[in-house]
């Protein structure tokens, strides 16, 4: 009897058992990649999903247009006119200082807003970022860095003659920024408009003016 003849394996067979054993080797590999994706998407996915860091009165941050996230009135920056403007036609100004990384500046928007309802076109309403001011010189009454004491927020309100009429910081009342314009435009505020003096903050993102005897929210 003949010996047998060795056999010669197809190449369908072959490549099918080659891949079977590669398949074998890269088994374990692949398992530990798999395992070390995993571990780098449960160690990521916590930052992915933090919220991002909220808008609030009470934190010195940079949020945006403070006028249009806490007054809710973004047409009061830019200012329609300079004080320079104002002073040369003869126009009571009335100028705050502010920052919009400035918990009280924030707190002080609604006040700002609040007067441009009150007045309108009787005043030039000449809200500030102190930034440009800083670290230059004085260039005179039309300058506003020639008010500015270093505070946010600060109001200072001139006569069209140039005369301070008021000039305080912090959150300043309503009530005495009104009584200033009212004696530098010669325009009495009518009585059902006194008494609004406070800033009362209702949620993390909004803060209204409300008179002596209004309900607080």
């Amino acid at each position: 009897m003949a010996p047998p003849r060795a056999r010669r394996v197809s190449s369908e067979r072959h490549n099918s058992t080659s891949q079977r054993r590669r398949r074998g080797v890269a088994s374990p590999l692949a398992a530990r990649l798999a395992r070390l994706g995993l571990a780098l998407l449960l160690l990521v996915l916590p930052l992915v999903a933090a919220p991002p860091a909220r808008a609030a009165l009470s934190n010195d941050t940079y949020d945006g247009n403070i006028y249009a996230l806490y007054a809710g009135n973004g047409s009061l920056v830019p200012p329609r006119s300079t004080l320079a403007q104002a002073l040369a036609q003869g126009r009571t100004a009335v100028v705050v200082y502010y920052l919009d990384d400035d918990a009280a500046s924030k707190r002080f928007a609604p006040v700002v807003s609040e007067l441009q309802r009150l007045w309108g076109n009787s005043v030039d309403l000449i809200p500030l970022v102190t930034d440009p001011l800083q670290n230059r010189p004085d260039d005179g009454p039309g300058d506003p860095a020639h008010y500015w004491r270093g505070y946010t927020p600060q109001v200072v309100v001139l006569a069209g003659d140039g005369r301070v009429l008021l000039d305080a910081e912090g959150q300043v009342e309503l009530d005495a920024i009104n009584g200033a314009v009212s004696e530098a435009t010669g325009i009495e505020l009518p009585e059902a408009f006194r008494g609004s003096g406070s800033t009362v903050s209702f949620n993390e993102l909004n803060a209204e003016v409300v008179g002596s005897g209004a309900a607080r929210r």
